[in-house]
């Protein structure tokens, strides 16, 4: 199977799961700094969604997927996931598990995980809000879904999920 390429792909899965989206194109992000400067551009009171690609010392994978404000303390995310020597992943791990680039790092990107490798945490504040934003494999747009949707979306794809501990907004 091929990765998906574009926001088309992953449009059209949604939809086929019958989830509601709306989706925003906006300048290149890569950063959760960049991104919070595009605020006018994007609906109010959405929870901004910062994804983080992770190998352990085991060759494990974790995509973290927080709230923007969520402190992220590596070390105490290793010892609750029992991750030995957990870091940020490579570039090139990047693109050959998820098929996407550093800075547009997204859960949707797991549709492209063909060896279903990666290990998904989500924060659980992402649930306390209404809707959430989600890049759709490129960091130029911004696909906009509820949080239960986002869970039909893992569920679709056979992934369960473990929540974030300890972890805090800054």
């Amino acid at each position: 199977m091929a990765f998906a390429s574009s926001e088309a792909t992953i449009h059209a899965y949604l939809a086929q799961l019958g989830i509601s989206f709306t989706n925003y194109s906006h300048p290149p992000a890569f950063t959760c700094e960049e991104m919070t400067a595009l605020d006018g551009l994007l609906p109010a009171g959405m929870g901004h969604i910062k994804n983080l690609f992770l190998k352990d010392k085991k060759k494990r994978y974790y995509l973290v997927s927080a709230l923007y404000e969520t402190k992220i303390d590596l070390k105490s995310l290793a010892k609750h996931l029992e991750a030995p020597e957990l870091r940020f992943a490579r570039a090139e791990e990047l693109e050959a598990v998820l098929g996407v680039t550093p800075g547009s790092v997204t859960t949707f990107a797991l549709i492209n995980d063909q060896r279903h490798q990666v290990n998904v945490v989500l924060d659980p504040g992402i649930f306390a809000y209404t809707s959430i934003g989600l890049h759709p494999l490129r960091n130029d747009m911004t696909t906009v879904i509820a949080p239960p949707d986002l869970e039909k979306f893992l569920l679709s794809l056979n992934y369960t999920y473990r929540t974030l501990s300890n972890h805090s907004p800054q």
